[in-house]
């Protein structure tokens, strides 16, 4: 049996959720890519790592009104238009780093990853809700074997999404290697092109739409269990975020004296690998048989402990306060800057193992409780309260290592994940159905 005829024997929902999953795949790719590219590019430029983050800024800062204004959008319009409103906008955001190099200005570019965080969180919100609505009927939220299943699909999106992420660091910097900035763009706007043609062709028309228009009041959710899982997110990713985006390579930079490829391999091995773990996360929890609110704040517990350890490890030193960061690189006296290094990098592998279960739970648990009728609404606040959590993060690191170094991020993720785990204590106590 060619390939092409197991896809036609395949399930309708099954066919669907493999579209939506390529969609989600293809998308990430090229996000990944054009991150990297961007970075790169702009480094060359002269740019130190600090002001390359950045040009982040309003990426991340759009998502949070995406994610909330998303839900409601695909509620009403259905999550194949918002995911192929997420596809097009990314196509706009390409078409716009186009430009002769000449036009590549700061605010110009901050303008495209604007446009590009709004087509990210689209195409996230939209791919996470229709796991719900695809996943095949015939159970209950309280089915183990269907939560199971719906566990084990969001698994698969979410860590194999993060995988691509990492991957599309590598093919951006070896896309901007062999055709340069504009001919890599170009290479991701082709691609892009070709997945927004077969999802508009393939993907159906009502996917996730609700029979009754939603009311845009409505965006803001009734769900105790989903306003207390919106929170521990928010602190969650804020935990990641505080020393991950900007302190971690920043230091790497200054400090160790990394080059920009080392510390942006490591980044992307990180990723990949985290991605990785995320898929494996229903094999990791489920030998714990006990209520979402206990799994959930143990797993936390277990995080937080990490960023306080690094932090008490004599890692080296952070920038001086009013000298340039060549004067304050040193590491401390007395330590080493290769087991600094060692002990860094370890603890960085370490926490991406943990928060990568911690995420894949949390992907998990909302599309669980988001509400059938409208699932898209509930997801989207929730990725809201996601994309806050990395906005705040992203803020913090900069302004944190600026005034007080390293340690210090380590000392607020560690209390950002403690605050992430007394909040799931507030999720409600049934017990958790584990595959």
């Amino acid at each position: 049996m060619t390939l092409v005829a197991r896809l036609r024997a395949l399930p309708f929902e099954v066919r669907q959720y493999l579209l939506v999953t390529g969609n989600y795949w293809a998308f990430t790719l090229t996000d990944g890519a054009l991150r990297m590219l961007v970075v790169l590019h702009f480094h060359r430029l002269g740019y130190s790592p600090l002001e390359v983050a950045l040009l982040f800024l309003f990426y991340e800062a759009f998502g949070v009104i995406t994610n909330l204004v998303g839900g409601w959008l695909g509620a009403r319009l259905g999550l194949n238009r918002t995911m192929n409103l997420g596809l097009g906008l990314q196509l706009l955001a390409l078409g716009m780093l186009l430009v002769p190099s000449t036009a590549l200005s700061v605010a110009w570019v901050m303008a495209a990853q604007a446009l590009s965080g709004i087509a990210k969180d689209l195409n996230k919100m939209s791919a996470k809700s229709a796991v719900k609505v695809l996943l095949p009927k015939g159970g209950t939220g309280t089915d183990e074997t269907m939560q199971g299943a719906l566990y084990r699909w969001v698994a698969l999106l979410t860590g194999s999404k993060n995988a691509l992420k990492g991957a599309g660091f590598f093919i951006g910097g070896l896309l901007l290697t062999l055709v340069g900035f504009r001919g890599a763009i170009l290479a991701l706007w082709v691609l892009l092109v070709g997945v927004l043609a077969l999802s508009l062709w393939r993907l159906r028309a009502d996917l996730g739409r609700q029979k009754s228009k939603p009311r845009f009041r409505e965006v803001l959710s009734t769900s105790r269990a989903v306003n207390v899982l919106a929170a521990a997110r928010l602190m969650l990713f804020a935990s990641r975020d505080v020393w991950f985006v900007v302190a971690l390579p920043v230091f790497l930079y200054d400090v160790y004296g990394w080059t920009f490829w080392s510390v942006g391999t490591l980044m992307a091995v990180w990723v990949i690998g985290y991605g990785g773990v995320q898929t494996q996360a229903p094999r990791l929890t489920r030998v714990f048989q006990a209520s979402p609110a206990t799994i959930t704040a143990g797993w936390a517990l277990a995080l937080a402990v990490l960023p306080a350890i690094l932090a008490l490890l004599p890692l080296g030193a952070g920038p001086d306060i009013g000298s340039s960061p060549s004067l304050g690189a040193g590491p401390d006296i007395g330590s080493s800057p290769s087991l600094g290094a060692g002990w860094l990098i370890a603890g960085l592998l370490a926490f991406g193992a943990l928060f990568a279960v911690n995420s894949s739970w949390h992907s998990y648990l909302i599309v669980r409780y988001a509400r059938a009728e409208g699932v898209s609404m509930d997801v989207g606040f929730y990725y809201m309260a996601n994309a806050m959590g990395r906005l705040v993060g992203t803020l913090l690191s900069g302004w944190l290592y600026q005034v007080q170094g390293l340690a210090a991020c380590l000392w607020v993720s560690a209390a950002l994940v403690l605050t992430s785990a007394l909040l799931a204590l507030a999720l409600p106590r049934e017990t958790a159905a584990n595959a």
